[in-house]
């Protein structure tokens, strides 16, 4: 299953649900889940620095 047909079941079924503010955090999880998957193996993390 690709991340686009996952989103578009994933809000299909929180609209059906009743709730549909699921739907920016289903799309920020799909968008997170494409870096991941296309992230080099062994490149560095942009993130907050760490002390």
């Amino acid at each position: 299953m690709t991340i686009e047909r996952w989103l578009k079941a994933a809000v299909e079924d929180a609209e059906r649900r009743g709730l549909p503010e699921l739907k920016p955090l289903l799309e920020g999880l799909a968008r997170a889940t494409t870096v991941l998957r296309t992230a080099q193996p062994g490149g560095e993390a942009h993130g907050p620095a760490q002390h």
